[in-house]
């Protein structure tokens, strides 16, 4: 039973479901999830099962940093070995792949690319300062995009839109992250943007980021793509987001948690959007 629920924890399977959701709802805002529900539905999977695989093989390369930063996840408490998460890892890949290969080009092209980082972002990106968290906000906006691409019935234009956003807002949470993270990363030997500038400097960036995604986040209602319906829901996700970002120069940990409220609450203003003409 040990190994068992060492297994799902390692997908994170709570974060991987709200990954296929995220494809769902970029699926939805461009319009086609009526008229391709099945490419919809594959893409939607595809997302569970690649972000449950990143999240193992993340555990396998991060293993010695868990010791410090996380040692109650499974590999560092011995639920589970290294191989078994990279073993895992590999075969949620090859099933996401599966899926995937239902779909259009582009949403084919999209889900390589993401493949491809995820794999790469732990072992090349993650100790690279501020790469590793563009390379994790690329791939948090890419699944509205790449749900949007499933569609081929559908409008790319608003699901780039909110990847853009939600691109921007990774980035803000991503920066928060790696400042709680400081001092487990430094005695691994990273050099995360908070090690090489220090964490106040890097939390003003995060800042600006934030300001940024939350300048963009009314556009879809000024040029008409929405209407009040997504600016009444769109105003409070500024608010959290904006409100967390702040709280990160006091309270990291928690930050971050309320970051990623206003980020889903964002998303909620493009599908109140979509739905309430």
């Amino acid at each position: 039973m040990d190994r068992l629920r060492g297994l799902v924890e390692l997908t994170r399977p709570v974060n991987a479901l709200a990954a296929g959701i995220l494809t769902l709802i970029g699926a939805y805002v461009s319009g086609g999830i009526v008229q391709q529900p099945v490419s919809a539905s594959a893409a939607g999977v595809a997302t569970v099962l690649a972000t449950g695989a990143g999240n193992a093989i993340n555990d396998y390369f991060d293993r010695e940093i868990d010791r410090i930063n996380a040692p109650d996840r499974p590999i560092p408490r011995g639920d589970i070995s290294p191989r078994g998460a990279l073993g895992l890892s590999i075969g949620l890949f090859v099933a996401a792949v599966c899926f995937s290969l239902v779909l259009p080009r582009l949403a084919i092209a999209i889900a390589v690319v993401d493949l491809v980082a995820l794999v790469a972002y732990t072992e090349l990106f993650k100790g690279l300062p501020g790469v590793g968290n563009v390379v994790v906000a690329c791939l948090g906006g890419s699944t509205f995009l790449f749900g949007g691409a499933a569609v081929e019935s559908g409008s790319l234009q608003t699901a780039a839109t909110l990847a853009f956003l939600a691109a921007l807002s990774t980035i803000t949470r991503e920066i928060v992250k790696d400042v709680e993270d400081i001092d487990g990363d430094r005695q691994e030997g990273l050099n995360t943007l908070p090690i090489a500038i220090g964490a106040r400097p890097a939390l003003l960036i995060a800042l600006v980021g934030c300001l940024l995604a939350v300048s963009v986040s009314p556009v879809p209602y000024l040029n008409d793509t929405f209407g009040r319906a997504y600016l009444a829901v769109v105003i409070p996700a500024d608010i959290v987001l904006l409100g967390g970002t702040i709280e990160a120069f006091r309270n990291p940990s928690a930050a971050q948690s309320h970051i990623k409220y206003g980020m889903f609450l964002a998303a909620v203003a493009f599908v109140a959007g979509r739905a309430i003409v």
